[in-house]
């Protein structure tokens, strides 16, 4: 497996997966907290898709899909209630 200063490219991506959730919590908006957090989430599905762990792939996916909830539909449906 490829290393970069003695980590593995496996490893890497978990690492960036942590770092953008972290720093969605950082956001004061919601809709970039939610962007970013998707980002953080869809490296989490991938660090768990290479570790072959369905724990984090099915949590990291669900919450994707919240986001995508709050970011597309829910957002379409109170602009028709106006």
């Amino acid at each position: 497996m490829t290393e970069i200063f003695g980590v593995t490219l496996i490893e890497w991506i978990g690492y960036l997966a942590s770092f953008f959730v972290l720093l969605s919590f950082l956001m004061r908006n919601i809709i970039t907290l939610r962007y970013v957090n998707s980002i953080g989430c869809l490296f989490f599905v991938a660090y768990g898709v290479l570790l072959d762990s369905w724990p984090v792939i099915i949590t990291n996916v669900a919450i994707v899909c919240v986001n995508f909830y709050y970011l597309f539909i829910n957002k379409n449906r109170a602009a028709e209630a106006s």
